[in-house]
């Protein structure tokens, strides 16, 4: 399977602090554009194929680009396997709109910094209200939601406050470190250094095996996965070069969302219904090759690279100027998190291979082999 986000515009009714995706004044994604992608798509690849919508705020396309754009996907693949996912702040999700995600079975996002205080610091006055507002819309027409919790320089020491806040209304997550992006520096205060986030994430987990049955952290999950088959299972953890597209509202193909409306990282174009052959001859596909190529000399005696692939290249393309010079810097992060995985598995099989030791007791109620077959 691969992934094509579809960015029907880079506008954004929120100004959040650390935000990086948002763009005033942007082009809206015309109906046509969505044919065109149909079309580009029946020939591309044979594969399955998973279409999220992004931005920017998606739902400023609205409903009646939705009540088009979603069949006409549907229909216009054919038997090929097509799955539909949203990112949205919800602010403006109607009662017609939730009914029609739902029917197509979108998947929704929302991002949610955790409790009321901390999202008003993090993304601005009034936006906790809207989006809980719009999650209220999509619970009573039946459209699941999960959420998306960012975590920043500031927000990194509430760990204990946002957990909670999560577990105990019932709201499954994914997470987020805040990053600089090559669009601007508004983000750079509230990024979360590699060493920070590494020590986040093993605390989380900590804190998410001791209630594995009353709320889902999906990062975790594919962490284990990744380490269970030696081979990562999200895109900053694989090789995603032609596995994970975008297509911004004028058709322009970028390596992923991130690039998004940024001239020098155009692939094609859509309309022009390129191959993977023609895209592979572009600037752009050529800049990402080059990361996968660094990442197999420099990382090639690293017991993680199978699970890793040395994260992120936009991160890597950031952190040195717009150039390949390194791998991902959050490669330090990555590797905690996987030498934490490693510790709690070893430790859990020496406990069922010797129960009687005392001291390889196990102490959570799950297991980290739980969350690997999960």
């Amino acid at each position: 399977m691969y992934h094509v986000m579809l960015v029907p515009t880079l506008n954004c009714p929120s100004n959040c602090s650390y935000c990086w995706g948002s763009k005033d004044n942007a082009g809206v994604m015309d109906i046509k554009i969505i044919k065109e992608v149909m079309e580009w798509l029946r020939s591309y690849r044979e594969d399955p194929v998973h279409i999220t919508f992004h931005g920017g705020e998606p739902l400023l396309a609205g409903y009646d680009f939705y009540k088009k754009a979603l069949p006409m996907l549907k229909e216009g693949l054919g038997d090929r396997e097509a799955g539909f996912s949203l990112q949205s702040n919800l602010w403006l999700l109607t009662d017609e709109l939730a009914q029609l995600l739902r029917d197509y079975g979108v998947a929704v996002s929302s991002s949610l910094d955790g409790p009321k205080d901390i999202n008003e610091l993090q993304r601005g006055k009034g936006y906790f209200d809207k989006t809980m507002k719009g999650y209220d819309v999509a619970r009573r027409n039946n459209l699941p939601v999960n959420f998306i919790c960012t975590f920043t320089s500031y927000s990194k020491d509430l760990v204990d406050k946002i957990f909670n806040y999560f577990l105990e209304c019932g709201y499954n997550l994914k997470l987020h470190p805040a990053l600089p992006s090559l669009r601007g520096d508004n983000s750079d205060p509230w990024a979360l250094s590699p060493e920070d986030y590494g020590k986040l994430l093993i605390e989380l987990l900590d804190m998410y095996m001791d209630h594995m049955d009353e709320i889902e952290i999906t990062d975790f999950d594919h962490f284990c996965k990744s380490y269970f088959i030696r081979k990562g299972t999200v895109c900053v953890l694989a090789d995603c070069l032609g596995d994970t597209l975008a297509v911004d509202f004028a058709g322009n193909i970028y390596p992923c969302y991130r690039f998004t409306e940024m001239p020098e990282y155009v692939m094609g174009n859509v309309r022009d219904n390129p191959s993977v052959e023609d895209l592979q001859q572009s600037e752009a596909w050529k800049v990402i090759q080059s990361f996968m190529d660094l990442v197999d000399e420099n990382c090639k005696k690293c017991r993680f690279i199978k699970m890793c692939r040395g994260g992120c290249p936009y991160n890597a393309l950031k952190a040195d100027g717009g150039y390949i010079k390194n791998v991902d810097p959050q490669c330090t992060a990555y590797k905690m998190i996987f030498e934490d995985i490693s510790k709690r598995a070893t430790k859990e099989m020496m406990a069922n291979m010797m129960p009687s030791n005392p001291s390889l007791k196990k102490e959570k109620k799950g297991g980290i082999m739980s969350l690997m077959i999960k």
